[in-house]
């Protein structure tokens, strides 16, 4: 399935890319996701023939027949990753190799077709060279990476579609804290479930994303940032957020985060925050955590901190939980010491101000 992955990418510069002074002033206050920058990728596939085509074109809506498939049986799957700007002015991403594997991964739940990992990094690499101004020199800034791949080929019928089309945006955001980071308040769904055993939890697509979807409007009405989802059979033990990994710092200092059993993402932060802590001699634990025990923890003091991981916003600190039935605090409600000492850690490694001991930062520019 992999197809014809020796490619060479055209590059179609835009006829009227963004001016520099127009440019500078949306990337003074960009936020997340709301502007883009000059260009795109874009890759085809035919199961007849394999990946063709790659292009760097101007960034422009994607024509779509009204019967494609992704439209009607949602085959989709994406990426989410940042471009940093070094000290030196280049431009270097962090464990990329990782997302291309987790892309494909995600392919193969989504019986889609692989792409190959030179040709994931290359599209990064090819991007990134074209609209390097983008990337935000502020040391708070990211050029963050959407790459995504969806079924195109036109027909009604339920099976594998016979054509793809890959593509990669890029999207200069801030801070994803303004003011600094704060303790975000969880609501505990009860009626909504994320995902279940044999079902995508682990793939990255859209399907898992649109399903949290009323669950997280669920927790906005209720006062909360995110919400949290629970197993499927028992509807006891955490899951995952609706789109970060949760880890729990025990009072020994452990940590102590669902197992990837299926049901959960396997976060490249989540792999990150865990080895760092191993690193440092801590002990880990990958196993399942029920609501009553991070409850009871809470209380007594057993569990002293718990935070989320996800690449927009890092590390977040948990520093309140609510349910239909309970809310409780933990630590007070203020950040942690591990934790936040563990983001210091990695976000000092993600822009370069560290040592990477690990190979997980790598320059494009």
């Amino acid at each position: 399935m992999a197809g014809g992955d020796n490619l060479d990418f055209e590059i179609r510069p835009a006829s009227q890319p963004v001016p520099a002074v127009e440019r500078a002033a949306l990337m003074a206050n960009p936020g997340f996701g709301r502007i883009f920058t000059d260009h795109m990728v874009t890759i085809r596939y035919a199961d007849s023939k394999g990946w063709y085509d790659a292009r760097v074109e101007p960034r422009a809506p994607i024509a779509l027949d009204p019967a494609a498939a992704v439209l009607h049986y949602a085959q989709e799957i994406f990426e989410g990753l940042k471009a940093y700007r070094s000290a030196d002015g280049g431009v270097t991403t962090f464990r990329a190799d990782a997302n291309a594997r987790r892309f494909r991964e995600s392919a193969t739940r989504m019986a889609m077709p692989h792409l190959s990992d030179d040709l994931f990094l290359g599209s990064i690499r090819e991007l990134v060279q074209v609209d390097r101004d983008w990337v935000p020199t502020d040391p708070e800034g990211s050029l963050y990476l959407r790459p995504f791949m969806f079924a195109s080929e036109v027909f009604l019928g339920v099976r594998p579609a016979l054509e793809y089309l890959y593509c990669l945006i890029a999207s200069p955001v801030g801070s994803y804290f303004a003011g600094g980071v704060k303790p975000a308040t969880m609501w505990v769904s009860t009626e909504y479930t994320r995902a279940a055993p044999g079902g995508t939890g682990a793939a990255k697509c859209g399907g898992n994303y649109a399903a949290s979807l009323v669950a997280q409007a669920e927790a906005i009405e209720q006062g909360c940032d995110q919400v949290v989802f629970l197993d499927t059979r028992e509807q006891k033990y955490i899951d995952e957020l609706g789109g970060m990994n949760i880890v729990f710092v025990l009072d020994d200092g452990t940590l102590v985060t669902p197992p990837l059993t299926g049901t959960i993402l396997p976060g490249i932060t989540r792999d990150s925050v865990l080895t760092l802590a191993r690193d440092e001699g801590r002990a880990v634990q990958e196993r399942p955590v029920s609501v009553d025990e991070w409850r009871e923890g809470a209380r007594s003091g057993r569990i002293r901190e718990t935070f989320a991981c996800g690449t927009a916003a890092v590390i977040t600190p948990v520093g309140a939980v609510k349910s239909r039935d309970y809310e409780f605090s933990i630590g007070g409600g203020e950040p942690g010491p591990v934790t936040m000492a563990l983001r210091e850690r990695l976000v000092n490694i993600q822009r370069g101000n560290a040592e990477d001991p690990y190979g997980w930062v790598q320059r494009i520019i």
